[in-house]
């Protein structure tokens, strides 16, 4: 398949919903892990290099 018309029918998929614990739109539907905050793991996801300041 390539990258043209064709393939523009398959852009309406939900790749992210609400997440749980966080409530944000980062919950990834197909690996089940909160792109934000983690979930389901018990420990909050956080980086030194993403620090909001």
């Amino acid at each position: 398949m390539g990258k043209g018309t064709s393939a523009m029918g398959k852009m309406h998929k939900k790749t992210h919903i609400r997440c749980r614990r966080c409530g944000r739109h980062s919950y990834h539907v197909q690996k089940k892990r909160c792109a934000f905050c983690g979930f389901p793991s018990s420990r909050m996801r956080n980086y030194s290099w993403a620090k909001e300041h």
